[in-house]
């Protein structure tokens, strides 16, 4: 009697799940308790009505959220056995720490069929789930997987590569399988923009900001309103970045912004420079580019060889203020060389600095530098219009040849991402100036230009100098990732 009446419980539970075929919003609001609101009741509905649905998401919507409950609907409602869900993104913390954590407080708190971990969904012994991040190289990455219904979500999608994506293709070969991407709109340089072109055959849906209900007075629970976009934050990053930015318009706006031709550095080399791990090994070095009052910052970058962070940060401070943050800067990172922007206000500091050394207040070398001095050799002299353009493009050739390691800040993605440059009629490079880029609504560049000046390289520890792309931190990590053969020139290798 026991085991005909759990066998009866099942058996209706199946059947209750099952009215939600067709409606994945009945699903997550009856069902789960929860609340979707418009856009995200759109990408609901679309799964269910096209085989390939394509969001491209401005910032803090609800995009991976709604993602785990649309997995969980998929192998809820149907029959045990034949539906599958496969997840992936472009590492595996990104699969286990955001769509997979969502997946596992949804299966809870809807008390779903089967069990979960933290990256797979079971039914009895059987895998009907998983989350993976296999190689970028990988082509063989999903293979084995058969079902009738088969949902393969990609989450972060602009960073997962093209054999990827071509593999999660092959699972959605019948007509009853589904796949769904969401992400970032940040890199035009990718398959997940193709997908987002007119007549690609996705189904496309874009949300920015000014989508939201904190935008569009759309009524939503008290509990949800503080989980979205809120003006304040979009305020901010309009004043920081400008809204012609690259990152204001992916983040704020939800589009891909263009990929110019004459921008120093692409999408694809700042996002691989965030992702990649490089030993900390090498010369141990300041760059501070300075600001007094005003809108701009004071920004003080660390580097040690390869591997550059963000350390100090002011704004509306005077130069002495600046001083004590240099000198806590050294004390905290133990640096062993400063180099500072000593155009107009930066002037002030290093003398102070200076000072300051030969009193033993510090062992660190301070360095002065003026980008709008000529080139540092006569052949970069005929190259580049000046330091600035010299110092800018060699550490464009750092990024290039993936020798650098830096955080995911969205201030310095910003700026570096807006950088533009152009050839004069002498054929030589020039680097966009700061008053130039403020015509186009955007800021002063000021943690770009103190990376940069972390970068510099320099013959002696006066105002001699010269770049040659850091070339014995180069030499050095070279031989530890295991090339031998390379070519060293100005600007770095190549």
């Amino acid at each position: 009697m026991a085991l005909w009446l759990k066998s009866q419980r099942k058996n209706r539970a199946a059947t209750d799940l099952a009215r939600y075929l067709a409606d994945p919003v009945g699903f997550v609001e009856e069902r789960l308790l929860g609340f979707l609101w418009s856009k995200q009741k759109d990408i609901a509905r679309s799964v269910v009505s096209h085989r390939r649905t394509a969001v491209k998401s401005c910032h803090d919507v609800g995009k991976t959220a709604l993602a785990a409950r649309i997995g969980a609907w998929w192998l809820s409602v149907h029959k045990p056995g034949d539906a599958f869900l496969v997840t992936s993104a472009p590492t595996f913390a990104q699969v286990k720490a955001l769509l997979w954590r969502e997946i596992n407080r949804v299966h809870g708190q809807g008390r779903l069929p089967g069990r979960v971990n933290q990256t797979e969904w079971l039914f009895g012994n059987e895998i009907v789930g998983f989350g993976r991040s296999p190689p970028d190289t990988d082509p063989t990455a999903f293979q084995g997987i058969h079902a009738r219904y088969v949902l393969v979500v990609l989450d972060e999608a602009c960073g997962i590569a093209k054999t990827l994506w071509d593999a999660a293709d092959t699972l959605i070969a019948n007509d009853d399988s589904r796949i769904l991407v969401i992400g970032n709109p940040d890199d035009p340089a990718t398959e997940f923009h193709e997908v987002c072109k007119p007549g690609s055959g996705w189904n496309v849906i874009r949300i920015a900001a000014s989508m939201s209900p904190n935008f569009t007075g759309e009524a939503v629970p008290d509990w949800l309103s503080p989980l979205l976009v809120g003006k304040t934050w979009v305020e901010e990053k309009r004043r920081r970045w400008g809204e012609k930015s690259p990152l204001y318009i992916s983040k704020v706006d939800g589009e891909f912004p263009e990929q110019s031709e004459d921008g120093l550095l692409s999408f694809k080399d700042l996002r691989a420079a965030v992702e990649r791990s490089l030993p900390a090994e090498g010369d141990n070095e300041l760059g501070v580019d300075v600001a007094r009052f005003g809108g701009d910052a004071t920004i003080i970058y660390h580097r040690m060889g390869p591997v550059a962070r963000k350390v100090g940060e002011l704004r509306q401070r005077d130069l002495m203020q600046t001083v004590a943050l240099v000198l806590r800067s050294i004390a905290k990172t133990g640096a062993t060389r400063v180099k500072i922007d000593d155009a107009g206000m930066g002037g002030g500091v290093t003398d102070r600095l200076k000072e300051l050394k030969m009193e033993g207040a510090f062992d660190a070398q301070v360095v002065a530098v003026n980008v709008g001095e000529k080139a540092t050799t006569t052949e970069d002299a005929a190259k580049f219009m000046n330091l600035r353009a010299q110092l800018n493009w060699g550490l464009r050739e750092i990024f290039h040849a993936g020798l650098i390691d830096i955080a995911d800040d969205d201030d310095l993605l910003a700026q570096a991402s807006s950088i533009r440059y152009k050839f004069t009629s002498a054929n030589r490079i020039l680097i966009e100036s700061k008053e130039d880029m403020k015509k186009r609504g955007l800021p002063s560049p000021d943690h770009w230009d103190a990376l940069v000046l972390c970068f510099a390289n320099y013959s002696s520890f006066d105002t001699s100098y010269r770049w040659v792309g850091a070339e014995d931190e180069i030499e050095k990590l070279y031989r530890k990732l295991g090339f031998e053969e390379h070519v060293m020139m100005n600007g770095g290798p190549r």
